[in-house]
Formats: structure tokens, C-alpha cells, sequence
């Protein structure tokens, strides 16, 4: 499982997977959602402005993502 440090929390879900490239754009990353590709605490999650906060773990394309708080 990789780990992605944020500085503050919460953290919005599109805006977390555009800033640490898991997509290349934030349509990207809302069709990602929308199209139930994301998983949030194993849970596929629709919500594109789902706040994350540390503890918290992204699937996404097969890999997993634990958020940290710095």
C-alpha cells in the first residue's frame, strides 16, 4: 500500500487523485468516480467532493493509497 501525505486536512476525493496524478485531469478523475472506478474504506464511493482525512484508504486501478497527515 502507498502512502500519500497531505498537510491539511480534509482533503476533497477529485481533488487528491488529480493532485497525486492517479489521473491527468480533475474530468479525469470526476468520470473515475462517477463511473464507480473509486473505492474509499472499501466502499465504491460516488461522491466527488468526498472529504478525506488521514487514516483513510483510496483504491483506485488495482492500487491502494493510505492518506497520512504531515
Amino acid at each position: 500500500m502507498k502512502k500519500i501525505e497531505i498537510s491539511q486536512e480534509p482533503i476533497e476525493l477529485n481533488k487528491l487523485m488529480k493532485f497525486e496524478s492517479l489521473v491527468s485531469s480533475g474530468g479525469e478523475a470526476n468520470a473515475a468516480i462517477d463511473g464507480g472506478l473509486v473505492k474509499v474504506n472499501g466502499v465504491i464511493e460516488t461522491r466527488k467532493r468526498k472529504k478525506l482525512l488521514a487514516g483513510d484508504i483510496v483504491e483506485f486501478m488495482r492500487e491502494s493509497y493510505q492518506i497520512t497527515l504531515s
